[in-house]
């Protein structure tokens, strides 16, 4: 028995498969729900006003059909049925389609004069239009020419055996299918752009969170350097005692070595955990900045164009090292946005102490008028502040960072000198 070619399996396959697709497709059209819309309402009485234009659009088309000059008992039944399902389009157009699809057979059966002998009237053909395209806006493109195809059924049915001459009605159907073709370009735009929005947000979302882990190995690394300077004068001074400290009994001697010990070991680790967090990045080298740097810091600041008052309490000699880092790191960084975002404002930055704990003050005016961007920040948003929070937190103290009454932008934090969280 000679066995199937592989091209015609494959096609086999493909053919079964897009004939699944079409009827799960032909399923939703006549049964399933409404896809999300197209478009968000931006308010309530965004909402209601584009229900009250439906309405007053329904409304003047069944008094067109009324008074055109046909008004016959079959007229007067049918024009507000007919049209009815325009309204529901806001809210549900699916549902709204399908009536006025169901209104597509069954109109041609109670008699009426309308215009050129058509089953219908001009007001319900447009109201059906206005349905069919609200609702295919939202479908995807398989939907929509399943719309579009059961809509011709009726067209055609009722057409074809009413009307010997079919010119008008092959024109019609010409002008409902270019309609069709706009409403499912329409329809992808939208949705791509829906898509191309989403995609930003998260990978906006992406970005932050990198950032927050790139802050924090970097946050991690300076803590090791702090840490590993201490515990490397425990395990000297520990090794050292009992050449500095004479007569020391045994007990004292065998603990001093253990304790020199513990240190190199917890000194091991903490390379090793730092091994991860570096991925492949040089170590740095130099010596972690203190409090002592910020006239450093900010005789920079000033060398490179801004307006810097520094005020630093004289009494901030014994903050231990990482609330010394992090309040070096919050005025590093301070600066370094007042200079991106406000050009040309004058910054001030305090720093003291009070009730055990270091208080940071770092504020800029007003940006000058005449350092305005045009359109806006041109640096955009960053991940400072997230740094800055970051790092507070690590120290179990607060920050608060906001626009000012006066137009300028203040950061503040308050570190507990002793340093834990």
């Amino acid at each position: 028995m000679l066995g199937i070619p592989p091209a015609a399996s494959s096609a086999r396959v493909a053919a079964r498969s897009a004939a699944a697709r079409a009827r799960h497709a032909l399923i939703e059209v006549l049964s399933g729900a409404d896809p999300p819309p197209a478009w968000h309402w931006r308010s309530s009485g965004e909402r209601r006003t584009a229900y009250a234009a439906l309405g007053a659009v329904t409304l003047a088309l069944c008094v067109a059909d009324m008074i055109g000059g046909f008004a016959t008992p079959g007229q007067l039944l049918l024009a507000v049925p007919v049209a009815a399902p325009l309204p529901l389009a806001a809210r549900y157009p699916m549902l709204a389609w399908r009536l006025g699809w169901l209104a597509l057979f069954l109109v041609p059966l109670v008699p009426a004069d309308w215009p050129g002998r058509w089953p219908w009237g001009p007001g319900q053909i447009l109201a059906m239009l206005g349905a069919f395209c609200i609702a295919g806006i939202r479908q995807p493109r398989a939907q929509l020419w399943w719309m579009w195809a059961l809509t011709l059924v009726p067209w055609w049915l009722w057409l074809a055996a009413d009307m010997p001459n079919l010119d008008g009605p092959a024109g019609g159907a010409f002008v409902f299918t270019f309609a069709v073709i706009a409403v499912d370009s329409l329809g992808s735009w939208i949705r791509a752009q829906r898509a191309l929005a989403a995609q930003t947000e998260r990978a906006q979302e992406e970005r932050a969170r990198r950032a927050v882990l790139e802050e924090r190995t970097r946050i991690a690394r300076e803590l090791h350097d702090v840490v590993a300077h201490h515990m490397s004068l425990i395990a000297v001074r520990a090794e050292t005692a009992p050449y500095r400290l004479a007569g020391l009994p045994e007990p004292a001697l065998a603990e001093f070595g253990s304790l020199s010990e513990v240190a190199r070991d917890a000194l091991t680790e903490m390379r090793l955990l730092l091994g991860v967090l570096r991925h492949d990045q040089p170590a740095d080298l130099a010596p972690q900045p203190e409090l002592a740097d910020l006239p450093t810091l900010v005789d920079a600041a000033r060398r490179a164009g801004l307006s810097v008052e520094l005020s630093l309490s004289p009494s901030l000699d014994d903050v231990s090292s990482p609330v010394a880092l992090c309040a070096y790191r919050i005025v590093q960084e301070s600066l370094s946005n007042a200079s991106q975002h406000a050009p040309g404002a004058s910054v001030s930055v305090s720093v003291g102490h009070d009730a055990g704990a270091v208080v940071l003050r770092v504020a800029n005016g007003p940006q000058p008028e005449a350092g305005r961007p045009g359109n806006g920040d041109e640096h955009g948003p960053g991940h400072g502040l997230t740094g800055m929070r970051e790092r507070v937190a690590l120290l179990g103290g607060s920050l608060s960072a906001g626009p000012s009454s006066d137009g300028g932008f203040v950061v503040s934090a308050v570190l507990p000198l002793g340093g834990q969280a």
